[in-house]
Formats: C-alpha cells, structure tokens, sequence
C-alpha cells in the first residue's frame, strides 16, 4: 500500500521511518541504515516526510527533498504529547511523528539553507569561545586571589593582574607557569573570538535584512546576523506576539476559573538571540534618559514603577517585537514621537 505521510526518527546510525496511509493507518515499519536512508526515499513514490526538527534534521530534509518528496519539520514539543506512555522507543517516536505532524494545530519549522547553517555555525563557535574566555578569566582571577592578589573587574585588567604575578619575588615558580599557561590560552581565545566576529560584522554588513535591523537601538552586527541566519521564514510567525513568545520572553500563564495569572518569562525557543537581546536592552537601560523618543520616555516611567531587570526583560520583548515587524514588512526603524525624558 502507497503511503501517504511518513514520520522518519533520525538518530546518529539508525533511523526509523513509519509509513501511513491517508486514514493514519500504519502501512510499514521500517529501520533503516544511516547509508540506506538516501537510497530508500529515492525507490519510494513522492509523499510528504516529517522529521523532528533537532540535530542534522535540516541536513537529512535536504537530502530527502532532492528525492523529490515534500520533507517539513516539527518541533519536538509538538511530538512529546502524542508519544505512546510506557513505550519509549525509536518506532514508537515515528509514529508519533505522523500524528503530531496531521495535528490542525501544528507548526512546521521552515528548513535552513546552507549558508544559514554556516553563518550559524560561527554564531554557535563564537558562543562556545565566549564561554572558554570567561571560564578561563574566572580561573586566572581565582588562581591569583590564592595568594592574595585581586584584580579589579574587567576583562581589560587582567594584562595587569598578570604583571603583578610575574614581577612579584614571593610567588612561587610553579603558580606564575599555571597563571602563565592561562594567560596565554586566554589571549589565543580572544584573538579566535575578534576573527569570527569579524565575519559575523561582515555577513551583517552585507545581508539587507541585517542592515535592516540594526537600525534598531540596542541591536548590533552579531544579534542581526544570528536573528537573519536563524529566522528562515518570518511568514511563519503569524504575529510580533507569536515571534516574541518563541524567543521565550513572554511570561508564563497559569490561569484558570477566569482569573489571569502571569509568570516569569518562558524562556523558550532559541536561547541565544534572547541572551542578546537582553544584553542590547540592558545597554539602552542605561542610556534611557538620552533616548530621544517615545520609547526612551516609556522606558523611563516604566523604571519608575518595576525593577530593573523586569524593565530589561520589557525592552527586550518590545525590541523582538519591532524586529519582527521590520522583517515583515521590510522597513527600518523610525523611532514614534521625538519626546524628551525627564532627567
């Protein structure tokens, strides 16, 4: 029997596809080698294939679509409610695969190019970089308050905090060549962070879309490339709610008996442009009083009445928001009003 929809279980070996025909009645189970996947698609007649959307799936939907069949991609969280419970297998996650995926209330997660993958791949670098520098700055720091030498904070001080461990005459040979030894891996580190993000500046530079957005205050090269490489299909977000909400940075509701009860923020979604984003806000959280527009004014009376970092998390749900608007409709930021704050 001809399948209709095939819910396909990637993994790093063995894959699992299970085919349905129009009813969602199972027509065949099949494990497949990872060499047998391209060969076993190419045999079949053209039908629709559903992966979930995790690691290499945008690899394996490009494969797939080049067979000819019409390949889409769901979010695991739509998958885990139709798993089987007690039956935790790879058949049983390709079934659920093909009820998640025939669900009316299913969104499908567009699928990358290439380029979209590499320019992400020196987003996803540069974040690992970031995260060695600060753990190696943190060691450097906590190795040197051992022997009672404190630096101030800042990266910028630890050129100092290393000449006063090598000019001291009371420190031992052995913790000036640990702290040597860090030193320069975290010097190598920060040279590797300042050449990808040089090509990050220049994808940003040369991607209209990026340009676009970084005419919004508080958004720079790195989050307009990573918003431009990691959105493939701003239609697919029905509104600027639905774009802020994947980001995760609208609260959680727990409602119910008609009383509305909001949480802290989701945190859903993609954990890297939200960290961005809140960092651009936190910079135009200080600079809100020179901020010549209406914004800068509602940033002001809303730091009046909440803490600073509700106000942050605001700005930074505002800022997702205007990105989503600049995209669809393919505009720059013009700030509403020209009002001055208050000092």
């Amino acid at each position: 029997m001809k399948a209709s929809i095939i819910g396909l279980d990637i993994a790093k070996s063995v894959f699992q596809a299970h085919g349905a025909d129009a009813n969602g009645k199972c027509v065949f189970k099949r494990k497949l080698g990872r060499s047998e996947v391209s060969a076993f698609f190419a045999e079949l007649e053209r039908c629709e294939v559903v992966l979930e959307a995790c690691g290499s799936a945008h690899y394996w939907a490009r494969v797939i679509s080049s067979a000819g069949h019409d390949v889409k991609l769901v979010s695991p969280d739509r998958v885990r409610p139709f798993v089987k419970k007690g039956k935790k297998n790879d058949a049983v996650d390709a079934a659920a695969i093909c009820v998640a995926a025939t669900h009316p209330d299913t969104m499908f997660v567009p699928i990358k190019t290439e380029e979209q993958q590499g320019v992400l791949s020196l987003h996803s670098t540069r974040a690992l970089l970031v995260k060695q520098q600060t753990m190696l700055s943190n060691a450097l720091r906590s190795l040197a308050s051992e022997f009672g030498l404190i630096a101030p904070l800042g990266t910028s001080r630890l050129p100092e905090l290393m000449a006063k461990i090598e000019t001291s005459a009371e420190l031992p040979a052995t913790m000036k060549q640990s702290a040597r030894s860090l030193f320069e891996h975290y010097q190598k580190v920060a040279e590797s962070i300042d050449a990808l993000e040089a090509q990050i500046r220049s994808h940003a530079k040369n991607n209209e879309e990026a340009r676009r957005l970084m005419t919004i205050p508080g958004v720079g090269p790195v989050t307009a490339s990573l918003v431009v490489a990691s959105v493939a299909d701003i239609g697919s977000f029905a509104s600027a709610r639905h774009f802020a909400a994947w980001l995760g940075l609208v609260p959680r509701q727990y409602s119910t008996g008609g009383k509305t009860q909001l949480g802290r923020i989701t945190k859903a979604g993609n954990r890297q442009i939200r960290m961005l984003l809140v960092l651009g806000a936190t910079s135009m959280l200080n600079r809100a009083h020179q901020w010549k527009s209406a914004a800068g004014q509602w940033m002001c009376q809303l730091m009046e009445r909440r803490p600073r970092r509700l106000a942050t998390v605001a700005l930074a749900n505002k800022m997702a928001r205007i990105i989503w608007a600049l995209l669809a409709r393919k505009e720059i930021y013009r700030p509403a009003g020209y009002s001055v704050a208050t000092a």
